[in-house]
């Protein structure tokens, strides 16, 4: 019985010795900071390939070089370079039954020129206003044949988030081979039947230069075993204004995700008791087709790679309230279950993702890790199913709670320790599962 007292005790002392420790090492007041420099109008938005970026890239290095990091190998510097071929439309001319339709009703999903003239050079398809376009529109994309798809105004909020989308362009890395993607064609309104249309299409193509932002922190006694922190950098940059406001701060999606990868760089360094090595990584061009993180996947070898914790978005309370979270694909390993053991005692609580048709455990840069085998999750508080600001102008620092996001920090900083630690090793994720 004495001994089974002093376990207990001796937990109970360890326990609060993290709990001191993240209390005094994780400030809200330097959350505030970072949070504010990456979501300021100076930062433009922060869209892939802009100065915007480069700014942020700039700000994120100051701050690991700050808390004393060292470059992954290979690298001189913090930043990952690396060269994407990008292709974007410079002009499209859309007509139907004769009339021109204006550009922001179209939306082209396309890596290549073209020009439809003729009835028969694509299928006409209707979206019907019953059906859930949100969910369906990517049956259209992937279906492999050139199609018009008039879309119900009913669909509008999504429609523009296809639309910027859509405008980003179209990217693959330098050395990949050019698979011409076969065009569909979206635009919003009710028409009469199509008797017919006209689609002409132009685009240019650059090289440019991309970069994720990525230090370490050594392991002590673990060093070929890997545990990742991450969020993206990136943001959609400047949108149509409303209301007389153009700059999409992307302040939730991910200012608050990289503001927590840059704190626990440093609450990390600070304890400097890491068994296994820590690797934090800002990633680029997640919003353009997660880029950044499937460069980085290539670089590492997946079975080395012990965990990933990818945080987007934690800047507003969850569905369940303050001191909670979601974790993506929390079925998918024993990723989530390790989390909230090790929060035992504390008032936050893990949930597993309830917006199942959002299809989320592969819309973030956990899913480049986790196609190769890697307990890769993400964790988030983001009510997405109801969130009005997501990839708007609105999406800025007056809008986040502050305190929401330090306290979903300081519950990852401890419930990550037995991982970071050494003592527990997540299941794997199932490769290529989907």
């Amino acid at each position: 019985m004495k001994k089974i007292i002093a376990v207990i005790v001796l937990i109970a002392t360890s326990y609060y010795s993290f709990a001191q420790d993240v209390d005094k090492l994780i400030q809200q007041k330097d959350v505030e900071r970072i949070i504010k420099t990456l979501s300021a109008d100076d930062m433009q938005g922060r869209a892939t390939f802009t100065p915007g970026i480069e700014k942020a890239a700039k700000f994120i290095e100051n701050e690991y070089k700050t808390i004393g990091l060292e470059p992954m190998k290979g690298n001189s510097g913090f930043r990952q370079n690396f060269t994407m071929v990008k292709t974007t439309g410079v002009k499209t001319t859309v007509t139907i039954n004769g009339l021109n339709i204006p550009a922001d009703s179209v939306a082209v999903m396309a890596n290549m020129p073209f020009n439809w003239t003729a009835i028969t050079d694509a299928e006409v398809i209707v979206v019907s206003p019953d059906v859930d376009f949100q969910n369906e529109y990517r049956k259209y994309t992937n279906s492999g044949k050139k199609q018009l798809v008039i879309v119900d105004p009913k669909f509008a909020p999504f429609f523009k988030r296809l639309q910027t989308f859509s405008r980003g362009g179209r990217a693959v890395f330098k050395d990949a081979p050019v698979k011409p993607q076969v065009p569909v064609v979206f635009v919003i309104g009710k028409f009469d039947a199509i008797k017919s249309y006209s689609v002409n299409y132009e685009t240019k193509t650059q090289e440019l230069p991309l970069f994720n932002v990525a230090g370490i922190l050594p392991g002590k006694t673990k060093p070929d075993e890997f545990v990742i922190f991450s969020g993206h950098y990136d943001h959609l940059g400047i949108l149509k204004p409303m209301q007389g406001d153009s700059i999409a701060n992307g302040a939730d999606d991910d200012a608050s995700g990289t503001t927590a990868v840059i704190t626990l760089a440093k609450y990390f360094k600070k304890l400097n008791n890491n068994e296994r090595t820590l690797i934090f990584v800002a990633f680029t061009a997640e919003e353009i087709g997660e880029y950044g993180s499937t460069y980085f996947a290539k670089t590492v070898e997946p079975d080395k790679i012990v965990a990933m914790f990818n945080i987007e978005m934690i800047g507003k309370a969850s569905k369940w309230g303050t001191n909670s979270a979601l974790i993506t694909g929390y079925e998918r390993s024993s990723f989530g279950s390790i989390l909230q053991k090790n929060l035992e005692g504390t008032n936050f609580k893990f949930y597993p993702d309830p917006y199942i048709s959002e299809n989320l455990f592969y819309r973030s840069d956990n899913a480049s890790l986790a196609r190769v085998g890697v307990p890769a999750h993400t964790i988030s508080t983001d009510q997405i199913d109801i969130d009005k600001l997501y990839h708007t102008v609105k999406d800025e620092f007056s809008s986040l709670d502050v305190g929401n996001i330090t306290s979903t920090i300081k519950a990852i900083a401890l419930s990550s320790r037995t991982i970071v630690s050494g003592q527990d090793t997540p299941t794997r994720v199932a490769k290529l599962e989907k």
